[in-house]
Parts: C-alpha cells; sequence; structure tokens
C-alpha cells in the first residue's frame, strides 16, 4: 500500500492488476532509496549546523 500512500500509483490499478507484484516491488525499492536519501541528507545538515 506504500507506493499508494505515497502517490506513486493508484489503488484501482492494484486491484485491476494494471499494475504486478514486480511493479510494487520497483516502487517500494525507489521509495527506500528516496527515504534513505533524505534521511542521509537530514542527518548531514542537522551536523553542519552543529559544526557551524
Amino acid at each position: 500500500m506504500r507506493p499508494v500512500l505515497r502517490g506513486c500509483c493508484k489503488y484501482e490499478s492494484l486491484k485491476d492488476g494494471t499494475l504486478g507484484l514486480h511493479d510494487i516491488a520497483l516502487m517500494n525499492d525507489a521509495l527506500d532509496v528516496r527515504d534513505e536519501n533524505e534521511r542521509r541528507w537530514l542527518r548531514a545538515v542537522k551536523e553542519q549546523k552543529r559544526g557551524a
């Protein structure tokens, strides 16, 4: 459901078979990468503010 909640696809696409498990897995992987990059960026900004 995470791709739906994040706006990557519509729930109907899951229900009607337009998207398959492989598609969902790819979207989840992409969301994991985005989330990790954001965590790293926020940590770097926080450390930079602390050091400044």
